[in-house]
């Protein structure tokens, strides 16, 4: 469990707060050693439920450096800060301010509600999907793909009813005795110690549990459109959907 306290989790629209470093960490990842910081707090989300890591900058009395994601050690679970090739590290225990691309952020928030949307109007198990700052994708346990025209149509109606978004907490034992909620196949919404977060959309547009960062009202996603369908499998569609406008 991670000793980083996740604002970005309460206040999604936070662009920064203040930070202390916990420790140096270094990740073996697939392309070699990573090496970062760990923080009493921040506003980075570390990638994780197919969004990706923020990327940012982190400053502090005569140093800056930026970073270019939050990845998780699936050993300690600290969520390590990794800045860019060849950067100097502050010392633990330095003061400093972290600070997010927020407008790569917000492009993330808004492209994953629409997957929520998605997601509500396509009656089937989610098998996988990702968010990036230009599209996002969802795949889905289906043998027949929906119109894309008429999926961008209904897409685009939720996006226009401006319907509130929200997030709250049930508990592990409320989640098995509702199982129904959990659209993935193949990933379980991580229970913590203050249990299992939830994002309600409407009043019955979408509710499932969600660890990702999302905007307050669907109206501020702004118009998107259904730009292909994939079949990836037997019974395994791919939807992909981007901004329409800017």
């Amino acid at each position: 469990m991670t000793a980083t306290v996740a604002v970005f989790r309460e206040d999604p629209y936070a662009p920064e707060c203040a930070a202390t470093v916990l420790a140096h960490a270094t990740l073996e990842t697939p392309k070699g050693p990573l090496t970062g910081l760990v923080l009493d707090r921040t506003v980075f989300y570390v990638e994780g439920g197919g969004q990706p890591g923020d990327s940012g900058v982190l400053v502090w009395q005569g140093g800056s450096t930026a970073v270019v994601t939050v990845l998780k050690d699936r050993g300690t679970g600290d969520w390590v800060h990794v800045p860019e090739d060849g950067a100097a590290l502050p010392p633990v225990g330095t003061a400093l301010t972290c600070r997010i691309d927020w407008d790569r952020r917000h492009r993330h928030m808004r492209l994953h509600t629409c997957l929520h949307l998605l997601c509500s109007l396509v009656d089937a198990p989610v098998t996988g999907g990702s968010v990036s700052a230009e599209k996002a994708r969802l795949d889905f346990d289906l043998d027949t793909a929906p119109d894309k025209d008429e999926l961008t149509a209904k897409l685009n109606a939720l996006i226009a009813a401006d319907h509130p978004v929200t997030a709250s907490w049930i508990s592990g034992e409320e989640l098995q005795a509702n199982p129904d909620i959990v659209r993935t196949m193949s990933v379980k919404p991580p229970v913590t110690p203050e249990g299992v977060r939830v994002i309600r959309i409407g009043d019955a547009v979408d509710f499932q549990p969600c660890g990702g960062t999302h905007v307050r009202a669907t109206g501020e996603i702004g118009p998107v459109r259904v730009v292909k369908m994939e079949k990836k499998g037997k019974l395994n569609r791919r939807i992909i959907v981007e901004f329409a406008g800017a």
